[in-house]
């Protein structure tokens, strides 16, 4: 089950892909910029948080761990360039990974665990998206403290939920802002 699941989302990012390589489409989005990709992420985050409200042990979080903060203030956001939105997502998506990678060796619950692997694995197609919108490729610092706009969870349930709410506000706004989706860029 855990190999049919990881590659449900390859698959839908290659359906998605082929899509829109098909002959006869007019002027077809960029596959990269198709947030039905990023919704397929957090769907999967949503099945990880519902499978944890039903675990009845072997889901905690074993020790606290550092997670990216998710609230945005649009006007500093609109504030930043790109580059520097892109950072804070790319630190944000490090430190996730981060915490995910603590979080799978803590959790024994089988049912759990596999919906933990599926998100983690989704991160790493995340950052290609990113990749691929030619945004400078992050360099994790040597400590967690060099990063701004953090903080700590102790919980399954926090972690997940931080998981979420970053691909929802964060990863969404920088996709959407980016110079390579916007309409009148051809």
């Amino acid at each position: 089950m855990l190999q049919k699941t990881g590659r449900a989302g390859l698959l839908a990012f290659l359906l998605i892909v082929l899509e829109w390589t098909r002959p006869g489409l007019p002027s077809p989005l960029k596959p990269i910029c198709d947030l039905r990709v990023l919704n397929h992420f957090i769907q999967e985050a949503r099945d990880a948080e519902v499978a944890m409200k039903s675990c009845k042990e072997g889901c905690d979080l074993l020790e606290e761990v550092t997670v990216p903060k998710t609230t945005v203030d649009f006007d500093v956001w609109e504030g930043k360039n790109a580059q520097e939105q892109a950072h804070e997502v790319q630190a944000g998506l490090w430190l996730l990974q981060q915490a995910l990678n603590t979080l799978r060796t803590s959790v024994t619950n089988t049912a759990l665990q596999s919906h933990i692997d599926n998100i983690t694995r989704n991160l790493p197609s995340i950052i290609a998206v990113l990749r691929s919108l030619n945004i400078q490729e992050f360099t994790p610092p040597i400590s967690a403290a060099e990063l701004e706009g953090m903080w700590r969870v102790s919980s399954t349930t926090e972690l997940l939920q931080v998981h979420i709410n970053f691909l929802r506000g964060k990863v969404r706004l920088l996709l959407l802002g980016a110079r390579a989706c916007q309409q009148d860029v051809s």
